[in-house]
């Protein structure tokens, strides 16, 4: 029998990795349910596979550590979804880089902040708890989170030093601290969570005490 002229068959590997996504989301997901059901220590490899339907293997050959699969949770929270795209690649940020007006720009930042702390302060509020427990794994998730910040703090400082909006005399790095302090899950969680403000006060208070500090009295 000829086989002239027939082509050989490709193999498509995007029905297994789409496969591989859905697992994997499914695993992110039980894992989130049962940290905020159950806490740190009782969220365990096995209970997420059992909780996903998966073997701990699957876990495991997914994430490689507790700490690991503790990160893609939080990685998804941030984000809002799993899609691989960074969140300053995303349409909320790329609103405020291109926004010419400083007390425009951080206005619409404190928005994303008021968006960001309200996903992450229920998970961030036990994790931290957890991590003050002196648990080690914990402890470097931590520090991977606010050095996270300090360099997304960096970003807003600079935005606002391009179109010449931070106050005179405010150097870089103090500006950058001014941003990661102010902008913290905790700070969210103690005014709406511990003192019952509305998410529509924090982001007012928010965007108006980042104007009043970076950009000084008479803002552009």
């Amino acid at each position: 029998m000829s086989h002239e002229g027939v082509k050989p068959r490709r193999y498509d590997n995007s029905t297994r990795a789409e496969q591989a996504r859905a697992t994997r989301r499914r695993i992110l997901d039980a894992t989130y349910r049962l940290l905020l059901e159950n806490g740190y220590a009782a969220t365990t490899i096995k209970a997420v596979a059992g909780a996903a339907g998966v073997s701990i293997d699957t876990v495991y050959k997914a994430f490689g550590t507790k700490g690991n699969l503790i990160k893609g949770v939080y990685d998804v929270v941030l984000a809002g979804d799993d899609e691989p795209t960074p969140l300053m690649e995303r349409p909320v940020w790329r609103e405020f880089a291109a926004e010419t007006s400083a007390v425009e720009k951080l206005h619409k930042y404190a928005a994303v902040c008021r968006m960001l702390s309200a996903r992450l302060s229920p998970l961030l509020a036990l994790l931290l708890s957890a991590a003050r427990s002196g648990n080690p794994e914990l402890a470097a998730f931590a520090d991977t989170i606010e050095g996270e910040r300090l360099v997304g703090a960096g970003a807003v400082v600079r935005a606002l030093t391009e179109i010449g909006g931070l106050r005179p005399g405010l150097g870089f790095e103090r500006a950058r601290d001014i941003v990661w302090t102010l902008n913290s899950p905790q700070v969210y969680q103690l005014l709406a969570g511990g003192r019952g403000w509305t998410d529509d006060e924090y982001e007012e208070w928010l965007a108006h005490t980042l104007t009043t500090q970076l950009l000084g009295p008479s803002p552009r």
